[in-house]
């Protein structure tokens, strides 16, 4: 009885890991089918085309994780998707997106970014003055002082917030390099 116990729990474990697999994929897909209808309306409303690179590169989009830069997003069409789109016209598909809040772009240290929006809209990142490293943190407190925060005849639609500084890496790498120095002078 205790195996068969022991079998029934591990066999609940699987099945609620596949659960939780299956509804990350239906989420993202959901997400994926909600941007599309988007721009499906937008491009109907306006009388614009429908083209394959616009939603081939819409679904690029969101399927990376995280920030992207124009090249690289281009890299994983190439490489992931064998398709290949011009310069102009990721730059002007990229800007169409941010008119229609789909994507976001951010500035980070010299370097352009992109990100999905459509899901995640208020955020903070952490970038590293050193490295250029940058992640993502939620900040509970943030939202809610954003949230409350008295605005003179503005809707607030989301927030990011850039907070600069060191990563631990690179403490590190600079306590581990100040040692070295210390060392050598001694």
């Amino acid at each position: 009885t205790v195996f068969c116990l022991t079998e029934n729990v591990y066999l609940c474990a699987v099945f609620k890991e596949t659960t939780v697999f299956t509804m990350a994929v239906s989420n993202k897909q959901s997400v994926i089918n909600a941007v599309e209808r988007i721009l499906d309306n937008y491009l109907e409303m306006n009388n614009h085309r429908k083209t394959l690179e616009r939603y081939t590169i819409l679904r690029a989009i969101y399927n990376i994780n995280g920030h992207f830069t124009m090249e690289e997003l281009n890299a994983r069409l190439l490489k992931e998707m064998n398709f290949h789109v011009s310069r102009a016209t990721m730059y002007n598909t990229l800007n169409l997106f941010m008119e229609l809040r789909l994507v976001v772009r951010h500035r980070f240290q010299g370097t352009t970014k992109y990100e999905a929006c459509y899901d995640n809209t208020s955020h903070c990142h952490q970038i590293c003055t050193m490295c250029g490293k940058v992640s993502e943190i939620k900040s509970p407190e943030i939202s809610m002082a954003v949230e409350n925060m008295p605005t003179k005849r503005f809707r607030k639609d989301g927030y990011t917030l850039y907070v600069y500084g060191v990563c631990s890496t690179c403490q590190a790498r600079m306590t581990k390099k100040k040692k070295k120095t210390n060392n050598t002078k001694s």
